[in-house]
Protein backbone atom coordinates (compact mmCIF):
# COMPACT_ATOMS: atom_id res chain seq x y z
CA UNK A 1 0.00 0.00 0.00
CA UNK A 2 1.51 3.58 -0.71
CA UNK A 3 1.93 5.81 2.63
CA UNK A 4 -0.51 8.67 3.22
CA UNK A 5 1.15 12.01 2.49
CA UNK A 6 0.98 13.85 5.64
CA UNK A 7 -0.76 17.34 5.46
CA UNK A 8 1.65 19.01 7.76
CA UNK A 9 5.48 19.76 7.62
CA UNK A 10 5.92 18.78 11.22
CA UNK A 11 5.04 16.30 13.87
CA UNK A 12 3.05 16.76 16.21
CA UNK A 13 3.89 18.75 19.21
CA UNK A 14 3.56 16.25 22.60
CA UNK A 15 3.04 17.37 26.01
CA UNK A 16 5.17 19.66 27.59
CA UNK A 17 5.04 21.74 24.21
CA UNK A 18 3.33 24.52 22.31
CA UNK A 19 3.00 25.36 18.57
CA UNK A 20 4.75 28.09 17.28
CA UNK A 21 4.29 28.89 13.32
CA UNK A 22 6.82 29.56 11.18
CA UNK A 23 7.09 32.60 9.32
CA UNK A 24 6.32 33.30 5.73
CA UNK A 25 5.50 29.59 5.61
CA UNK A 26 2.04 27.96 5.56
CA UNK A 27 0.08 27.42 8.83
CA UNK A 28 0.57 23.88 8.74
CA UNK A 29 4.52 24.50 9.06
CA UNK A 30 5.14 24.55 12.54
CA UNK A 31 7.64 24.45 15.45
CA UNK A 32 7.41 23.03 18.43
CA UNK A 33 8.82 25.42 21.26
CA UNK A 34 9.36 23.42 25.37
CA UNK A 35 7.04 25.15 27.60
CA UNK A 36 8.76 27.95 29.97
CA UNK A 37 9.46 26.91 33.55
CA UNK A 38 6.48 27.15 35.46
CA UNK A 39 4.16 26.54 32.65
CA UNK A 40 3.22 23.48 31.72
CA UNK A 41 0.94 21.78 28.66
CA UNK A 42 -1.26 18.58 28.75
CA UNK A 43 -2.29 18.47 25.18
CA UNK A 44 -1.21 17.50 21.79
CA UNK A 45 -0.58 20.42 19.55
CA UNK A 46 -1.83 22.93 21.82
CA UNK A 47 -0.97 26.46 20.97
CA UNK A 48 -0.24 28.07 23.87
CA UNK A 49 1.33 26.38 27.58
CA UNK A 50 -0.75 27.06 30.95
CA UNK A 51 1.12 29.05 33.89
CA UNK A 52 1.18 27.30 37.40
CA UNK A 53 -0.65 28.72 40.01
CA UNK A 54 1.49 30.82 42.65
CA UNK A 55 1.96 27.76 45.22
CA UNK A 56 3.28 24.61 42.14
CA UNK A 57 5.83 24.40 39.57
CA UNK A 58 6.26 22.92 36.11
CA UNK A 59 8.23 19.55 36.50
CA UNK A 60 10.54 18.40 34.08
CA UNK A 61 9.04 17.47 31.30
CA UNK A 62 6.40 20.47 31.55
CA UNK A 63 3.32 18.04 31.76
CA UNK A 64 2.15 18.45 35.29
CA UNK A 65 1.64 21.27 37.94
CA UNK A 66 3.66 19.97 41.12
CA UNK A 67 3.92 21.41 44.31
CA UNK A 68 6.87 24.00 45.25
CA UNK A 69 9.35 22.93 47.08
CA UNK A 70 9.66 24.21 51.06
CA UNK A 71 13.04 25.28 51.86
CA UNK A 72 14.75 26.47 55.35
CA UNK A 73 17.76 25.71 57.08
CA UNK A 74 16.65 22.28 59.04
CA UNK A 75 18.38 20.54 61.97
CA UNK A 76 17.86 17.06 59.05
CA UNK A 77 19.19 19.32 55.94
CA UNK A 78 23.20 18.33 55.76
CA UNK A 79 24.51 21.92 56.27
CA UNK A 80 22.19 22.86 59.25
CA UNK A 81 23.56 19.25 60.98
CA UNK A 82 27.30 20.17 60.45
CA UNK A 83 26.57 23.79 61.51
CA UNK A 84 24.51 22.06 64.82
CA UNK A 85 27.59 20.02 65.52
CA UNK A 86 30.87 22.62 65.33
CA UNK A 87 27.94 24.83 67.90
CA UNK A 88 27.15 22.19 70.41
CA UNK A 89 31.04 21.09 69.77
CA UNK A 90 32.55 24.52 70.29
CA UNK A 91 30.13 25.50 73.35
CA UNK A 92 31.16 22.02 75.28
CA UNK A 93 34.99 23.30 74.41
CA UNK A 94 33.87 27.15 76.03
CA UNK A 95 32.43 25.33 79.45
CA UNK A 96 35.44 22.94 79.27
CA UNK A 97 38.04 25.84 79.71
CA UNK A 98 35.79 27.56 81.86
CA UNK A 99 36.18 24.54 84.05
CA UNK A 100 40.03 24.88 83.81
CA UNK A 101 39.65 28.07 84.85
CA UNK A 102 37.71 27.69 87.87
CA UNK A 103 40.35 24.75 89.01
CA UNK A 104 43.41 26.80 88.72
CA UNK A 105 41.50 29.89 89.41
CA UNK A 106 44.39 31.00 91.99
CA UNK A 107 47.59 30.58 89.35
CA UNK A 108 49.12 33.62 87.87
CA UNK A 109 47.46 32.98 84.64
CA UNK A 110 44.02 32.89 85.51
CA UNK A 111 44.57 36.20 88.21
CA UNK A 112 46.28 37.84 85.20
CA UNK A 113 44.21 40.62 83.97
CA UNK A 114 40.66 40.67 85.72
CA UNK A 115 39.98 36.54 85.87
CA UNK A 116 36.42 37.82 86.49
CA UNK A 117 36.05 39.21 83.12
CA UNK A 118 37.36 36.01 81.87
CA UNK A 119 34.95 34.42 83.35
CA UNK A 120 31.90 36.28 81.86
CA UNK A 121 33.93 36.22 79.14
CA UNK A 122 33.59 32.50 78.38
CA UNK A 123 30.63 32.14 79.67
CA UNK A 124 29.18 34.61 76.88
CA UNK A 125 31.16 32.67 74.33
CA UNK A 126 29.21 29.84 75.36
CA UNK A 127 25.88 31.65 74.58
CA UNK A 128 27.59 33.20 71.44
CA UNK A 129 27.86 29.74 70.16
CA UNK A 130 24.52 28.27 71.19
CA UNK A 131 22.81 31.62 70.23
CA UNK A 132 23.09 30.23 66.38
CA UNK A 133 20.75 27.20 67.20
CA UNK A 134 18.23 30.08 66.89
CA UNK A 135 18.82 30.56 63.66
CA UNK A 136 18.12 26.76 62.42
CA UNK A 137 14.75 24.97 61.92
CA UNK A 138 11.27 26.52 61.28
CA UNK A 139 10.99 30.18 61.43
CA UNK A 140 8.16 31.07 63.84
CA UNK A 141 7.64 34.39 65.48
CA UNK A 142 9.41 34.12 68.85
CA UNK A 143 12.61 33.07 67.20
CA UNK A 144 12.48 35.39 64.11
CA UNK A 145 12.00 38.23 66.40
CA UNK A 146 14.81 36.89 69.40
CA UNK A 147 17.63 35.33 67.52
CA UNK A 148 19.45 38.92 66.23
CA UNK A 149 18.39 40.32 69.22
CA UNK A 150 20.25 37.53 71.41
CA UNK A 151 23.31 37.43 68.79
CA UNK A 152 23.43 40.93 69.29
CA UNK A 153 23.44 40.98 72.56
CA UNK A 154 25.73 38.27 73.43
CA UNK A 155 28.30 39.66 70.91
CA UNK A 156 28.40 43.49 72.30
CA UNK A 157 28.87 41.73 76.19
CA UNK A 158 31.95 39.57 74.44
CA UNK A 159 33.13 42.19 72.68
CA UNK A 160 32.47 44.51 75.80
CA UNK A 161 34.46 42.32 78.17
CA UNK A 162 37.50 41.79 75.39
CA UNK A 163 37.74 46.34 75.22
CA UNK A 164 37.54 45.76 79.41
CA UNK A 165 40.39 43.52 79.48
CA UNK A 166 42.36 45.65 77.59
CA UNK A 167 41.98 48.33 79.65
CA UNK A 168 42.58 46.66 82.47
CA UNK A 169 46.34 45.80 80.94
CA UNK A 170 47.17 49.45 80.33
CA UNK A 171 45.69 50.93 83.55
CA UNK A 172 47.64 48.11 85.51
CA UNK A 173 50.89 48.86 83.53
CA UNK A 174 50.79 52.46 83.53
CA UNK A 175 49.62 52.86 86.65
CA UNK A 176 52.96 51.52 88.08
CA UNK A 177 54.41 55.01 86.61
CA UNK A 178 55.66 57.16 89.34
CA UNK A 179 52.91 59.87 89.46
CA UNK A 180 50.95 58.36 87.47
CA UNK A 181 47.24 59.39 87.44
CA UNK A 182 46.00 56.11 86.65
CA UNK A 183 46.46 54.53 90.09
CA UNK A 184 43.10 56.31 91.33
CA UNK A 185 41.35 54.15 87.99
CA UNK A 186 43.06 50.97 89.06
CA UNK A 187 40.15 48.28 90.63
CA UNK A 188 36.88 46.69 89.28
CA UNK A 189 34.87 49.69 88.27
CA UNK A 190 36.12 50.91 85.47
CA UNK A 191 35.72 47.52 83.47
CA UNK A 192 32.63 46.96 85.24
CA UNK A 193 31.62 50.17 83.44
CA UNK A 194 32.54 49.47 80.12
CA UNK A 195 31.21 46.21 80.01
CA UNK A 196 27.32 48.01 81.07
CA UNK A 197 27.82 50.96 78.91
CA UNK A 198 28.82 48.82 76.14
CA UNK A 199 25.97 45.97 76.38
CA UNK A 200 23.58 49.09 76.94
CA UNK A 201 23.79 50.70 73.98
CA UNK A 202 22.91 47.75 72.11
CA UNK A 203 20.24 46.71 74.17
CA UNK A 204 19.05 50.16 73.47
CA UNK A 205 19.51 49.80 69.75
CA UNK A 206 18.02 46.32 69.85
CA UNK A 207 14.90 47.38 72.08
CA UNK A 208 14.00 50.27 69.63
CA UNK A 209 14.22 47.68 66.59
CA UNK A 210 11.56 45.15 68.48
CA UNK A 211 9.51 48.45 69.36
CA UNK A 212 9.33 49.94 65.12
CA UNK A 213 9.75 47.29 63.63
CA UNK A 214 9.92 43.42 64.66
CA UNK A 215 11.51 40.80 62.64
CA UNK A 216 8.57 38.53 61.63
CA UNK A 217 8.59 35.15 59.44
CA UNK A 218 7.89 35.11 55.87
CA UNK A 219 6.83 32.91 53.53
CA UNK A 220 8.90 34.10 50.34
CA UNK A 221 7.48 32.69 47.33
CA UNK A 222 8.92 35.15 44.31
CA UNK A 223 12.93 35.19 44.93
CA UNK A 224 13.74 31.26 43.75
CA UNK A 225 12.24 29.60 40.93
CA UNK A 226 10.65 26.00 41.81
CA UNK A 227 10.74 27.46 46.04
CA UNK A 228 8.67 28.79 48.49
CA UNK A 229 11.82 30.04 51.09
CA UNK A 230 10.41 30.42 54.39
CA UNK A 231 12.45 33.21 56.24
CA UNK A 232 12.68 35.74 58.69
CA UNK A 233 11.98 39.09 57.87
CA UNK A 234 14.19 41.50 59.70
CA UNK A 235 11.92 43.89 59.94
CA UNK A 236 13.53 47.14 59.75
CA UNK A 237 17.11 46.74 57.46
CA UNK A 238 18.84 49.75 58.78
CA UNK A 239 18.39 48.68 62.80
CA UNK A 240 20.33 45.22 61.31
CA UNK A 241 22.36 46.74 60.07
CA UNK A 242 23.27 49.78 63.13
CA UNK A 243 23.20 46.22 65.47
CA UNK A 244 25.94 45.37 63.40
CA UNK A 245 27.78 48.39 62.38
CA UNK A 246 27.90 49.11 66.59
CA UNK A 247 29.18 45.16 67.25
CA UNK A 248 31.86 46.80 64.14
CA UNK A 249 32.75 49.39 65.92
CA UNK A 250 33.34 47.97 69.53
CA UNK A 251 35.39 45.57 67.64
CA UNK A 252 37.34 48.46 66.13
CA UNK A 253 37.72 50.21 69.32
CA UNK A 254 38.79 46.90 71.05
CA UNK A 255 41.63 46.13 68.04
CA UNK A 256 43.17 50.00 68.14
CA UNK A 257 43.31 49.99 72.17
CA UNK A 258 44.88 46.70 71.86
CA UNK A 259 47.44 46.94 69.04
CA UNK A 260 48.69 50.22 70.71
CA UNK A 261 49.11 48.35 74.00
CA UNK A 262 51.09 44.92 72.69
CA UNK A 263 54.51 46.07 73.34
CA UNK A 264 53.84 46.95 77.48
CA UNK A 265 56.33 44.76 79.43
CA UNK A 266 55.66 41.36 80.68
CA UNK A 267 56.14 37.79 79.40
CA UNK A 268 52.36 37.00 79.30
CA UNK A 269 50.88 40.53 77.48
CA UNK A 270 47.44 39.52 77.41
CA UNK A 271 46.80 42.93 74.67
CA UNK A 272 49.14 40.41 72.10
CA UNK A 273 46.29 37.59 71.83
CA UNK A 274 43.04 40.18 72.12
CA UNK A 275 44.76 42.15 68.97
CA UNK A 276 44.94 38.63 67.04
CA UNK A 277 41.08 37.92 68.63
CA UNK A 278 40.17 40.97 67.25
CA UNK A 279 41.33 40.97 63.75
CA UNK A 280 39.85 37.96 63.34
CA UNK A 281 36.88 39.01 64.42
CA UNK A 282 36.60 42.33 62.16
CA UNK A 283 38.08 40.33 59.12
CA UNK A 284 34.84 37.14 59.18
CA UNK A 285 32.47 40.13 59.60
CA UNK A 286 33.89 42.49 56.83
CA UNK A 287 33.50 39.26 54.61
CA UNK A 288 30.20 38.39 56.07
CA UNK A 289 28.43 41.36 54.84
CA UNK A 290 29.32 40.82 50.82
CA UNK A 291 28.41 37.00 51.31
CA UNK A 292 25.16 37.17 53.24
CA UNK A 293 24.09 40.15 50.64
CA UNK A 294 24.88 37.71 47.47
CA UNK A 295 22.70 34.78 48.93
CA UNK A 296 19.11 33.66 49.61
CA UNK A 297 17.24 31.29 51.36
CA UNK A 298 18.69 29.02 53.76
CA UNK A 299 22.46 29.55 52.22
CA UNK A 300 21.71 33.49 53.89
CA UNK A 301 21.39 31.98 57.33
CA UNK A 302 24.14 29.46 56.91
CA UNK A 303 26.55 32.09 56.15
CA UNK A 304 25.46 33.90 59.32
CA UNK A 305 25.63 31.51 61.40
CA UNK A 306 29.23 30.31 59.97
CA UNK A 307 30.70 34.15 60.78
CA UNK A 308 28.85 33.65 64.33
CA UNK A 309 30.99 30.40 65.07
CA UNK A 310 34.08 31.13 63.38
CA UNK A 311 34.28 34.85 64.77
CA UNK A 312 33.36 33.26 68.41
CA UNK A 313 36.00 30.38 67.45
CA UNK A 314 38.62 33.25 66.66
CA UNK A 315 37.94 34.82 70.32
CA UNK A 316 38.18 31.82 72.04
CA UNK A 317 41.17 30.23 70.63
CA UNK A 318 43.17 33.55 70.99
CA UNK A 319 42.61 34.65 74.07
CA UNK A 320 42.10 31.11 75.98
CA UNK A 321 44.13 28.48 74.19
CA UNK A 322 47.74 29.80 75.08
CA UNK A 323 46.56 29.98 78.85
CA UNK A 324 45.54 26.58 78.61
CA UNK A 325 48.60 25.51 77.94
CA UNK A 326 50.61 27.04 80.11
CA UNK A 327 48.18 26.27 82.69
CA UNK A 328 48.39 22.31 81.42
CA UNK A 329 51.33 21.36 79.65
CA UNK A 330 53.39 24.07 80.86
CA UNK A 331 52.64 24.70 84.67
CA UNK A 332 56.81 26.30 85.16
CA UNK A 333 55.30 28.90 83.20
CA UNK A 334 52.30 29.50 85.77
CA UNK A 335 54.55 32.12 88.30
CA UNK A 336 54.02 35.61 88.90
CA UNK A 337 57.80 35.90 88.23
CA UNK A 338 57.38 35.02 84.06
CA UNK A 339 54.23 36.89 84.48
CA UNK A 340 56.16 40.18 84.78
CA UNK A 341 59.03 39.16 82.74
CA UNK A 342 61.65 38.70 85.59
CA UNK A 343 61.89 34.53 85.17
CA UNK A 344 63.43 32.70 82.17
CA UNK A 345 61.85 29.34 81.37
CA UNK A 346 65.28 27.39 79.92
CA UNK A 347 64.69 23.94 79.10
CA UNK A 348 66.95 21.45 80.84
CA UNK A 349 69.66 19.79 78.90
CA UNK A 350 70.64 16.27 78.91
CA UNK A 351 73.99 15.37 79.64
CA UNK A 352 75.32 12.32 77.41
Amino acid sequence: MEKVPHSVCTESCQFGYQKVSRQGQPLCCFDCIACSKGEINNQTDAVSCLKCEEDFWSNEKRDMCIPKSLEYLSYEDPIGATLVFFSVTLSGLSVTIFCIFIKFKDTPVVKANNCELSYFLLNALTLCFLCSLLFIGWPMKLNCMFRQVVFGLTFSFCVSCILAKTVTVVIAFSATKPGSRLRNWVGSRVPASIVIIGSLVQMIICLTWLSISAPFPEVNKTSQAGKIIIECNEGSAFAFWSMVGYLGLLAVVSFIVAFLARNLPGSFNETKLITFSMLVFVSVWLSFIPAYLSTRGKYMVAVEIFAILVSSAGMLGCIFLPKCYIIILRPEMNTKGYMVGKTDIKTPSTNN
